[in-house]
Formats: C-alpha cells, structure tokens, sequence
C-alpha cells in the first residue's frame, strides 16, 4: 500500500474515533428506524401511545395501569415477607376495611372480590417485614415507567421473539434470573390518595388536602391484569382535566412515597401523608437500626423516586432542598435539625443550570446555578471541606467509571461516605440514553433527537458502575443496608413516547440488576438478601404488531 493510501486510511480513522457519536450512525438499526418512521408520519402500524390508534402519539403522561411486580429472595419466607401474603385471597382489594385502611377512604368502585393484585403499599409492608425479621440486605430496584407492556417490548427486541402474550414472561434477564427457586411475581395498583393538591413550599404546607379527583382502582374498567384491556380505554389516564373516568393516574413522587414509606399521599409529595406531614420511610427506619442506606438512578438524584427513598417535602419539585435532606444538610423541610443523611447518593443533576423560577416550586432559598444539586450543597458535603462524603463529579477527561472507581475505594479506605454527580448538562442533567441497539444514538421521539459528544459518553459511568460502587461501600457495614436503585430514564423515554430510548432504558437498567445479582451470589445469598423489582407507574404504550418490534432478519417465531 502506497504511503499516501496509508496517511488517508490513518486520517479516516483518526476522524471515525474523533467524530461526534452522533455522526456514526450505522446504516441498521431496526428499533431507530421504526421510531423515526412513526414520528415522521405521526402514526405507525406498529405501535401507538394513548387511546387513537391512528395516531402514534396521543398522549404522553402516565396512566393507571397495573405494574409486574418480580421478587427475589421471598418465595417461602414467611412473615410477610413475600407476595402470597398480599394477592389472591390476601389482596386487600377483596376487603373494603384494608382499603379504606390504606387509602383513609372508601374508593369508588374498588373494591374486587376477584382481585389477585397487591397495593404499591404492600411492598413498603414486605421491605419493612424483612426488616423486622433481619434480613440483611433489602433492595428496592425501580425502572420508573416500566409497565407490563414497556417489559414485553424490550423482551421481543432482545430474545428476537414473540415469546409470551402474558404473566411474567421471558427473554429479559430478570423475567427469567430464579434466585436460587425464591423468584415471585406479581402485580399491583399504583391509585394514588388524590390529584391536584396544592401547596406552600416555603410553609411546607397543603392548601387544599384531598386536591380534586382521589385514587382508586375499578377492574372493570381498568383490567383484571396488565395484559388484560378493561372495558373502557380512557379510565386509565383519568386527570384533573379531562373528564375520562372517576380515579386519578399517578405521578412518581406519590408512587415511590407508597413504596419507601407504605402511605398514599397525593401527587407531587415527598414522604409526606395528604396533610403535608412527614412521614418515616424504610430508609429512616434501617437507619436507626444500623444498617447503612444509599440510592443510585440514572436521572437526576433529585427527582422524584430517588429523592422519596430519604427526603421530605410537600413538593417534588423543590430540588436544593431535596438534595440537602439526602445529605444531611438543613433544608426547608428539616430547617433546626437536618436528617442524618444517606450514605450512599449516586446519580445525575450535573451541570443544569437555572434561576429561580418565579413558580413557588422551588422555594425563597433556590441558589442560582446548578438546578438539581446546589454547588453550595456538594461543597459543604465534601470531606475536602469537612463534610462527610467523598465526592466523584464528572470531569474532563476523566473516564467516568475509573474516576468514580478512584472515589469509590477512596470512600472505603478512610470511612467516608460517598457522592456522585454526573450526567448530560445539556439534557437536564440525566445519563446518556444507551438506546436499543446499545449505539448511545437516540432517534427522534415527542421532543428533538438527544446527541451525545464522545466526552458525554466516556466521562458518565453507567447505572451499572454505579450500582456496583454503591454496593462496595455499602456492604463494608457488617450489619447490612438498605437500596435503591433507579433506572429512571425508562420514564423519561416513555414521556418522550421514544421506543428507542425506552428499550434501551429497560436495557442499561437490567445490566444493573444482573451487578447486583452478581454480587449476592458472590457475597450473600437469597436468604439474607431480598431484592424487589419493579416500576412506580405505567404509561399508555400500545402494541399493535409485536412480531414487528424483531429484527426482520432475526425472527424465529410470531
């Protein structure tokens, strides 16, 4: 090969590694392509987000569906520490008492004497029973937005097969990991206690308590299962402000509150009861017990699920100070004497700026500069200047795994406690979406296309890394801890109504399942370990042709 033949194939490559991710887009990629066609033509044969089959996106909020729940670790453990104690004959859908118990009302048309599904309550009652019982390591993984038919859309891309038209299904690795015989699955009701409640960040009070459309859950119309449509299509996504059914559909911060502290509270409240109170979480409780209590996601630390595993305040939206309870700094709802702080926070919020917003969301006290995690907070934290964590943020040049590695073991040698803030500034703070093909190349959805540069890429770990470093520092406690982990942008996706994205969340967030599995075969077991599995709410998708979502030259069976 001739000398200049070589300098140009030196300077193509040297292009190719120095070139945008954006502006490498392979020629094949079916799940991209399928998107980008359904957002140009504003329907597609293949899918449809909201009740208008003929128009692919419809709607682009949550909705009322039931959410799988899978277990591992509880089968036969008795004490309440498994689902049989809160389905079938147990449901407490089937007991008017149980339900206005948990509710702190009668719901219309509730009650079931058919009912096989739990309440998202229910598994704050499991968590808090292995607790009591001494189980060593309680973990709570949550794929925010991932409802039953998100699951069955990553499964028919992934196992390239149509393999299951209901029930727990296979093809996704924690469909199909058995815990050693101790897997469960199931499925609840997500109804929060009511919509539309309004409220005083600043006073850390609730204007109006009972807002103005409360929860519950009717089968009939909702559906006896996931996979089951009920008898009217527009139940489940029933709001304020529509005139679509009688119960309203839930937001994050209520559903992750049912799941962390076993109440229903209205939408937007942070571990607070519809009255504005705080409220215990399981977290709190591990706390006191001596275990140590972290969170990883993939979104902001922040936002609502992750900020609900420790934090207290009337709205989701208060950010700074959300980020100052889950690190033990005084903040609007705990302003005399500040929580003890989580041990472990892990996650985005890096680089997003703002300015107060004018909108009583986020308080008298917002900082301008960082909107999710206020400079000032992280400074104060840092052991540098005599805080009590280790503190990893995304830096230049830096590879994002090594570098929270370095923090990692760093936090372990000297006893410190450990945080990270990392993400995509540019795109609300959250980590890079790996999409379905694993290429970090989103397509287009409801909003604009995300384009990562290689610096997005490589200076962000994953919500595996993550998780497996927050494993690291928490298991050094001989007593045991408490965990969260959050595979957020599974929501953000279905918002953006983005199958790519979605897939691809359902994807990244399963390889940090699969660490955590990884790591109770290797330092535990499924006795002294229990982990919980599922989503905090669902959306509207809808599969119309699921042997469509396969590859075309990968298909074995429709």
């Amino acid at each position: 090969m001739k000398r200049a033949a070589v300098s140009s194939l030196f300077a193509l490559t040297l292009l190719a590694i120095c070139l945008p991710v954006s502006a490498k887009k392979p020629e094949a990629d079916h799940i991209r392509k399928l998107q980008t066609e359904a957002i140009r033509n504003k329907k597609s044969p293949v899918a449809h987000w909201g009740i208008e089959p003929e128009k692919y996106i419809q709607w682009s909020n949550h909705s009322l569906r039931l959410i799988p729940v899978y277990t591992f670790g509880t089968k036969d453990a008795g004490q309440g520490i498994d689902l049989n104690s809160y389905t079938g004959v147990n449901s407490p859908y089937r007991d008017s008492k149980k339900l206005e118990s948990i509710y702190g009302y009668s719901p219309t048309n509730t009650v079931n004497p058919k009912a096989d599904y739990l309440d998202q309550t229910n598994l704050y009652n499991i968590q808090e029973a292995a607790l009591k019982a001494g189980k060593k390591n309680i973990i709570l993984f949550v794929f925010d937005g991932m409802d039953w038919q998100t699951t069955k859309a990553a499964a028919l891309y992934y196992s390239k097969a149509d393999k299951y038209k209901s029930g727990r299904g296979t093809g996704l690795y924690f469909q199909d990991y058995p815990a050693a015989g101790t897997s469960q699955f199931g499925y609840m009701v997500t109804a929060p206690h009511n919509a539309a409640t309004n409220v005083d960040v600043d006073k850390q009070t609730v204007l109006n308590p009972g807002g103005t459309i409360r929860g519950g859950y009717n089968a009939e119309k909702g559906g006896p299962n996931p996979w089951t449509p009920g008898n009217d299509i527009k139940y489940l996504i029933s709001s304020p402000s529509n005139n679509y059914g009688e119960h309203a559909y839930p937001d994050s911060a209520n559903t992750a509150t049912s799941m962390t502290a076993g109440i229903k509270s209205y939408n937007n409240a942070i571990n607070v009861d519809p009255t504005g109170a705080p409220v215990m979480t399981i977290a709190h409780q591990a706390q006191l017990d001596g275990y140590s209590v972290g969170v990883v996601t993939s979104v902001p630390i922040t936002h609502a699920t992750p900020a609900a595993a420790y934090a207290h305040n009337v709205s989701r939206n208060d950010y700074q100070d959300l980020a100052r309870d889950l690190v033990g700094q005084t903040s609007i709802s705990h302003p005399e004497e500040s929580l003890p702080g989580l041990d472990v926070v892990l996650g985005g919020g890096y680089g997003t700026k703002a300015k107060p917003s004018g909108s009583k969301s986020d308080g008298k006290n917002f900082i301008p500069g960082w909107k999710y995690i206020a400079e000032e907070t992280i400074k104060q934290a840092d052991v540098k200047n005599g805080g009590k964590y280790t503190v990893a943020l995304r830096t230049d040049g830096v590879e994002g795994k090594s570098g929270l590695q370095k923090a990692t073991q760093s936090a372990i040698k000297n006893k410190t406690r450990l945080l990270g803030v990392y993400g995509v500034g540019a795109h609300a703070a959250h980590l890079p979406f790996q999409t379905a093909d694993g290429d970090y190349q989103p397509a287009p959805g409801k909003t604009s296309a995300e384009k990562y540069s290689a610096a997005d890429i490589k200076e962000n770990p994953t919500l595996a890394d993550m998780t497996e470093s927050a494993l690291d520092v928490l298991s050094q406690n001989k007593k045991g801890f408490w965990l969260m982990v959050e595979a957020g942008d599974v929501d953000w996706a279905n918002h953006d109504n983005n199958l790519d994205n979605s897939i691809g969340a359902v994807k990244s967030g399963e390889a940090a399942f699969k660490v955590i599995t990884d790591w109770v075969e290797k330092n535990s077991n499924w006795k002294d370990t229990i982990v919980i599995l599922t989503a905090d709410h669902g959306h509207y998708l809808h599969i119309d042709q699921p042997e469509a979502l396969i590859p075309p030259s990968e298909k074995k069976q429709k």
